[in-house]
């Protein structure tokens, strides 16, 4: 009886949500709503616009309030004043994302050695040879799905190897894990929510036999180290921390792969320079985090009462961080709608967040995304779209699910 009500709460409380998104968004027309729905999924930078337009932070329909100047987003995401702890975080179990210190501390320091750049760079040999492998697969004479052929290979392949995951598990582990990933966007339907609850225990169950394969066999992996530090990580934190990694190292790579890809092959004057210079490969990637960047929005709690951007706030008030435009802030960028490889300042987006949540895998991100960038447009110099885009649900997550191309 009690799972009864359980299921039965779930689906009031799914059903409410989605009826008041749809009715301030589509009767409202409330511009944080729209852009969870359809027409913010595929360009919610218009919506940014109107945000931006009412001040820099603005209260919304869907109660809280929400920023996209640059400048403020910037500040909250780094002040300690505010909490990561928002119910989505917490409800979503990804770990490091919804911790305040100290705990987000203790959990970070134990996995930042694996992320440092010294470290990363011995993944380059990894990286160039599998990215050197699927150019070879592509095929040269019918269209194909970029997402699943290319972009999606080459960061389950690199995060299999970070985590240690024996090969016999690393395709279901890949698929249950990007399945979990497109809970980031929210639950769509029940449909969905039952796909999720079914894979979560999968992945669960799959990453608790690596867990206890690398306790009793070590290795120089993620797994292994995360697994032997029984006085850093508590029993209920292991699952969601493992989980994080997987869909952070998974997720944004795919999306930054795929996102890159578009806006170049949709400027075709950035792409003729990209051909000429190819070491511009890395600032195409970093532009492109700034001007379509794989997550749109954040989130932060007030702890105490206060004035923010000369309006009073009270405590427990969540402030929506809308990424995606405040990396086209014209107060910072110039030109901001522009995709421009050689923009001067182009590190000052905060894709990657800011402050004690910076993502510790963007130099991971960074390095798969330019060698993928590099090595498709230079092999493919006509590589050209060949058919409607399929974008990621939600808003939240932006990218593509299938992404159809063809090679000339």
């Amino acid at each position: 009886m009690a799972i009864d009500r359980q299921k039965l709460r779930f689906v009031r409380d799914f059903y409410s949500y989605r009826l008041r998104l749809y009715g301030h968004g589509y009767l409202g027309r409330d511009p944080v709503a729209l852009i969870q729905l359809r027409t913010g999924i595929e360009d919610p930078y218009p919506l940014y616009e109107q945000i931006r337009a009412r001040g820099p932070l603005v209260r919304t329909a869907m109660n809280g309030m929400v920023t996209v100047d640059h400048d403020l987003s910037d500040q909250i995401l780094r002040s300690r004043m505010y909490s990561a702890a928002t119910k989505e975080a917490r409800e979503a179990e990804l770990s490091l994302l919804s911790m305040d210190p100290p705990d987000h501390t203790r959990l970070r320091a134990l996995i930042a050695g694996d992320f440092t750049a010294r470290r990363i760079e011995l993944f380059r040999p990894l990286v160039a040879s599998l990215v050197e492998q699927l150019i070879r697969n592509i095929p040269r004479a019918e269209p194909f799905d970029l997402v699943s052929v290319y972009a999606a290979p080459l960061p389950v392949a690199v995060i299999s190897e970070l985590f240690g995951i024996p090969d016999a598990d690393s395709d279901e582990f890949v698929r249950h894990g990007t399945e979990f990933g497109s809970a980031i966007g929210g639950i769509q339907s029940l449909a969905h929510a039952r796909r999720l609850l079914a894979t979560r225990d999968r992945l669960a169950e799959i990453m608790g036999n690596v867990v206890e394969l690398r306790r009793r066999e070590p290795a120089d992996d993620m797994i292994s180290r995360v697994a032997n530090s029984d006085d850093q990580v508590r029993g209920e934190e292991l699952m969601p921390l493992c989980s994080l990694l997987l869909i952070a190292g998974f997720q944004t790579t795919v999306n930054l792969i795929g996102n890159t890809v578009l806006a170049l092959l949709t400027h075709p004057e950035q792409r003729a320079l990209l051909a000429e210079q190819p070491e511009l490969a890395g600032q195409a990637v970093e532009e492109c985090l700034r001007y379509d960047s794989p997550v749109q929005r954040s989130a932060r709690l007030t702890t105490v009462a206060g004035e923010i951007a000369g309006q009073e706030v009270p405590a427990g008030e969540t402030i929506v961080i809308g990424i995606g435009g405040a990396n086209r802030d014209p107060a910072v960028f110039t030109d901001p709608a522009a995709y421009d490889i050689t923009r001067s300042n182009v590190g000052d987006h905060i894709s990657f967040s800011s402050g004690v949540h910076f993502c510790l895998g963007a130099p991971l991100a960074r390095l798969e995304a330019t060698l993928a960038v590099q090595a498709i447009t230079t092999e493919f110099p006509r590589l050209r779209m060949a058919g409607p885009l399929d974008r990621q649900p939600g808003g939240l997550v932006r990218g593509m699910r299938q992404f159809p191309v063809l090679v000339d």
